[in-house]
């Protein structure tokens, strides 16, 4: 949409016409030219007091100059371990009363990308402000951009940090404070809200000891309570199972420079603070509450930020090491360390509390949430050059006399096995198939590129399709959906992440006679009679039963989804 904000017209105020030069000539001819120069004297005085006043009040009160430059200062607006260890679900799901996607006729596989129903994203909220109005960087939309080196001076720490990181002063930053919180977390057309997230810039001092984060705000305006509080829970799912178990930190206004914590450690990088609570244990989880958030919140900082993690853990830190490096060239710091208990750190580029989310697996274009546009092709290619991941397509049949599309099958230990693995695999491999099988492990760097050297990833639903995000954009996913009125949570979960990420989709709808289901409880069980009902019940009462089901494909109808996959190899 083109903007009119800034057009001129080319008449005056109240439809006057501009007066021609030749005329305007005529005109001041009639006047005395004494008169006239006492006039224009007068004119220009007046017009200069105005100018000065309007400037005054023009650098008092402008946002621009009330912020600082070395943040953005724009919002977007954008489940778990329990009392002891509750079963981690890989996608809880509160599915609507009527399912998006597919039907469960197991003969006919639907392709999301070639016109299934229910794949529209819904009507996304107008905001009045972006990120990207406020923000400088590159014009060009969706890449990232990292911020001019001539930001204003008063965003510059008072105190210069030392070679060490360590501060010497008092001092955090010069801008006046500002906190703008994103809180309608509503998602029309999906169950999940997204979490609150606060953007600070100005002068900000971090205290983990006292889990507190400080922000210099002589106006107390900005979203405080009475005490000049605000309280975040910085895990990036709103869910009120899980979020007790996130550690609580607290913003606190204060007024002058003088009564905040003297500043112990300076960076010139700006904060996220974030939770790896929650259900991080999950692969599905890891991705869908943490890294994709962060790739949403920091892209556009090329690297230079600070994460501080709360809920701190090392294991998780270790395991996606290579992931965490590519979004930060600043090693991670724990927000719990006990070795720094006095410290203060002070960011006077600012901070983030909290991380920016789309749904599951899926990032929209969004004036403030995303308003760099950025895609989940985009976050592909960034795993890809995080993790030295060298296909970007798929094989071409043909293109190499002789040569095999690779196919790998996810397997799975636990629930949702496919019982038939072997009998798919040497289908596959009549079909023309070079196929091998394994199921994800710790090491995320190594099964990362087993998938990657794939043509077709073919899984049970489940958390081990997340790792579709490493395929080569174009290669081709086969979801095997089992029993269970599963097509919300196939659609949403895997399906349109699939779309999102330039794959190839087929599906297989699993049927009465192939789920172990049906050596557990009779036919007139409600599991066969209504699993709608279940649904309703919760995910709870899905955990129990649909989700515990192994499936047994019949072979005779799968082979054509097998056949479909060569297919979309050859477009």
């Amino acid at each position: 949409m083109t903007s009119t904000a800034y057009s001129r017209s080319s008449k005056l105020p109240g439809g006057e016409r501009r007066l021609p030069p030749r005329l305007m000539r005529g005109f001041a001819s009639k006047i005395e030219p004494k008169k006239l120069g006492v006039g224009l004297i007068a004119g220009c005085c007046l017009a200069l007091l105005t100018y000065v006043s309007l400037a005054k009040l023009f650098a008092i009160y402008s946002p621009v100059f009330a912020s600082s430059a070395n943040t953005s200062a724009l919002m977007q607006q954008n489940a778990p371990p329990t009392s002891s260890k509750p079963s981690v679900p890989e996608t809880e799901t509160i599915p609507p009363q009527e399912t998006i996607g597919g039907g469960g006729d197991s003969s006919d596989p639907v392709d999301l990308r070639e016109g299934a129903t229910g794949s529209e994203e819904p009507g996304l909220p107008e905001a009045a402000l972006t990120r990207k109005d406020m923000a400088a960087g590159s014009d060009e939309p969706g890449l990232p951009t990292r911020k001019d080196d001539g930001e204003d001076a008063a965003a510059e720490p008072t105190t210069k940090p030392s070679e060490d990181g360590k501060g010497n002063g008092s001092g955090g930053g010069q801008g006046v404070g500002k906190m703008i919180c994103d809180e309608n977390g509503v998602d029309e057309g999906f169950p999940y809200a997204r979490p609150t997230v606060c953007e600070l810039s100005g002068d900000v001092r971090v205290s983990p000891k006292q889990r507190t984060v400080y922000l210099v705000n002589p106006s107390g305006g900005g979203g405080f309570d009475e005490r000049g509080e605000k309280r975040v829970r910085p895990y990036a799912r709103k869910d009120d199972f899980l979020l007790p178990g996130v550690t609580e930190v607290t913003v606190k206004s204060v007024p002058s420079a003088a009564v905040a914590p003297k500043c112990t450690r300076q960076h010139t990088a700006p904060a996220v603070v974030f939770s790896v609570a929650g259900y991080t244990d999950n692969f599905f989880h890891d991705m869908a509450d943490a890294l994709i958030p962060l790739f949403l919140t920091t892209a556009h900082l090329d690297g230079d930020v600070q994460l501080l993690v709360t809920n701190y853990k090392p294991w998780w830190v270790q395991k996606y090491t290579p992931v965490l490096r590519k979004l930060s060239r600043h090693d991670v710091m724990s927000f719990d360390a006990a070795d720094e208990d006095d410290a203060v750190h002070c960011f006077p580029a600012g901070a983030f509390l909290g991380l920016y989310r789309d749904r599951d697996l899926i990032l929209s274009p969004h004036p403030t949430r995303n308003p760099r546009n950025l895609t989940m092709v985009d976050f592909a290619r960034f795993l890809r050059g995080a993790l030295a991941l060298p296909r970007d397509r798929p094989a071409a049949l043909g293109e190499q006399p002789g040569a095999r599309p690779r196919m790998l099958i996810v397997s799975r230990a636990g629930t949702r096995r496919l019982l038939n693995l072997d009998e798919v695999a040497a289908a596959a491999d009549e079909l023309g198939f070079n196929v091998t099988s394994a199921e994800a492990g710790a090491d995320v760097p190594a099964f990362a590129a087993q998938v990657n050297a794939a043509d077709v990833l073919v899984g049970v639903h489940g958390a081990g399709l997340t790792n579709q995000v490493f395929l080569p954009t174009e290669a081709v996913v086969v979801q095997i959906v089992p029993w269970g009125k599963m097509d919300w949570m196939a659609t949403n979960f895997y399906a349109r992440p699939a779309a999102g990420l330039g794959l190839r989709y087929l599906e297989y709808y699993v049927g009465a006679e192939e789920t172990s289901l049906k050596d557990k409880y009779p036919r007139e069980h409600v599991v066969f009679s209504d699993p709608m009902a279940l649904h309703k019940q919760g995910w709870q009462a899905l955990a129990q039963t649909v989700m515990k089901q192994d499936v047994t494909v019949n072979l005779t109808m799968f082979r054509p989804v097998l056949l479909q996959a060569l297919d979309k190899l050859q477009q």
